[in-house]
């Protein structure tokens, strides 16, 4: 394949997810929804996991899938002791950059969030965005989230069926290219290549939830997995209004009605803190 895309008989679907975001990380932070641009969405995101979460005081916090390190430094923000994870070595150069630019103490290390090799009961807190969707085995992934979690040990989800569009979003897509044709709107361009648009269509297609991750499917799956008091939070508006105005109109309208949200849950017993 093109663009440093792997090609070959032995290359698999893992292989091939991380290869498409290690292409991705040049330009990821160029879209709304990945980067954070307004002081506006921080603080949604900073009440968003102060709610859920807490404030962190000095807490252990993995970041798992964490990309350019977003989320990462959000928990940094709040005061926990961060530790951000990918597979892909190009966002987690990013990553490391970011970091050193803003003077933060974040601790960035390569690995794969389905295998972390982590310590058993190693972390107060686990957190990822937009990673669910892309799992190839999220029951394993979830036993072993809860494996390095501390008894009583909370991880936060954040992530979206990307799949199924709602009736709204159905008739936002119509009322675009409706006035796309007369001319009241114009196209808005997307950030991928056409060739990164297919590999795209082509993980989804394969990942265990490629019919979508609707927050109950993953919620079941949690508490399969040993996790409890696993609640869906589907209010996430404050962040999604702030990422509207760095959106073309009709793609912040559909942003807003799409079926995303925050899962918590909690691993029982005791904290070891």
């Amino acid at each position: 394949m093109a663009n440093g895309l792997v090609d070959g008989t032995n290359y698999n679907l893992r292989d091939e997810i991380k290869a498409y975001w290690s292409e991705r990380a040049s330009t990821f932070d160029l879209s709304p929804g990945h980067e954070i641009f307004s002081e506006k969405e921080r603080t949604a995101w900073h009440d968003l996991i102060s709610r859920h979460l807490g404030r962190g005081e000095g807490r252990a916090a993995l970041d798992l899938a964490c990309g350019t390190a977003v989320v990462s430094h959000l928990l940094d923000d709040l005061g926990f002791a961060v530790t951000g994870m990918d597979w892909a070595e190009p966002m987690l150069k990013r990553a490391r950059s970011k970091a050193a630019s803003r003077g933060r103490d974040i601790t960035f290390r390569l690995g794969d969030a389905e295998n972390t090799m982590e310590p058993d009961s190693h972390y107060d807190v686990i957190t990822n965005r937009h990673l669910v969707w892309t799992l190839v085995d999220p029951p394993a992934a979830f036993a072993e989230w809860y494996r390095i979690l501390k008894p009583g040990g909370q991880l936060l989800i954040v992530d979206g069926d990307f799949v199924n569009l709602s009736l709204k979003e159905q008739i936002v897509a119509k009322l675009s290219t409706f006035f796309q044709r007369l001319g009241f709107a114009s196209a808005e361009t997307a950030k991928m290549s056409p060739q990164l648009v297919e590999i795209h269509q082509n993980i989804l297609a394969q990942v265990h939830f490629s019919r979508g991750a609707r927050a109950g499917a993953v919620a079941d799956l949690l508490v399969k997995a040993g996790f409890e008091s696993v609640r869906i939070d589907s209010n996430l508006r404050r962040i999604f209004r702030a990422q509207a105005k760095h959106l073309g109109f009709w793609k912040g309208v559909a942003r807003i009605t799409q079926h995303r949200y925050a899962i918590v849950a909690t691993k029982g017993g005791t904290s070891l803190r």
